[in-house]
Formats: C-alpha cells, structure tokens, sequence
C-alpha cells in the first residue's frame, strides 16, 4: 500500500469512527494522535470545541527523561501523564478515540497506561 492510500484509508476509518464519538462536558473526549517519533494526546470537550488538556512526548518534562526511551515507553509516560493531569482537573471518564488507528502497538500501550492511572473508558 502506498503512503496516499495509507492516509485516505486511515481518513476514511477517522470518519467512520468520528460519526460515533463525541465528547461532552461530563465525558471528554481523549483523541490520540501518533507520528513516528512521537505521540500526542489531547482531552476535548467537542461541545464548546475546546482542549482541556494536552500531553505530547515533546513537552520539556517528559522530553528530557525519554531521550533514549522506545516508542512504547514513550506511549506508556504520556498514557501515565495524561492520566494524572485528568484527575487533576477532575476529569474521570473520558472517550476514547483512536483517531483512526489501529488499536494496538503504541495506542494501546497508551490506553492501558491511561486506565491503570485511573480514567475510565
């Protein structure tokens, strides 16, 4: 499969699961986003279209002790890093959308990272 296809199936598959998922106040939704060094997350209230919160592997607290790190430690820190800066901010249950991946790899080191911190989904 060449790179246009890989980005017009992962387009269509992000739509499809868009069409289900949708975050509200009480239940945010937490959109993942990967590249291949590095993986973003953000907590969305999609009803006032706000972020409520963002993680990435690029913030200088996490960038500095995952230097040498794998992809899936690196999944593993922001899934635990997400995870306490939502209970922070009492955010309990969230959505979770995976943003047109699969669900395994680094996304799913992340949700299970993100559940053993304490958020339900």
């Amino acid at each position: 499969m060449t790179k246009k296809n890989n980005i017009r199936s992962r387009s269509r598959i992000k739509k499809s699961v868009r069409k289900k998922i949708y975050g509200t106040p009480e239940r945010p939704r937490l959109s993942v986003y990967r590249s291949l060094n590095n993986i973003y997350v953000q907590i969305i209230d999609d009803l006032s279209g706000k972020t409520l919160l963002q993680v990435s592997t690029l913030m200088p607290e996490l960038r500095d002790s995952l230097k040498s790190a794998s992809a899936m430690q690196k999944s593993v820190s922001v899934g635990e890093e997400v995870a306490k800066r939502a209970l922070d901010n009492n955010i309990k249950t969230v959505v979770f959308d995976r943003n047109g991946y699969r669900y395994h790899g680094r996304v799913k080191a992340l949700a299970d990272a993100v559940r053993k911190g304490g958020l339900q989904f």
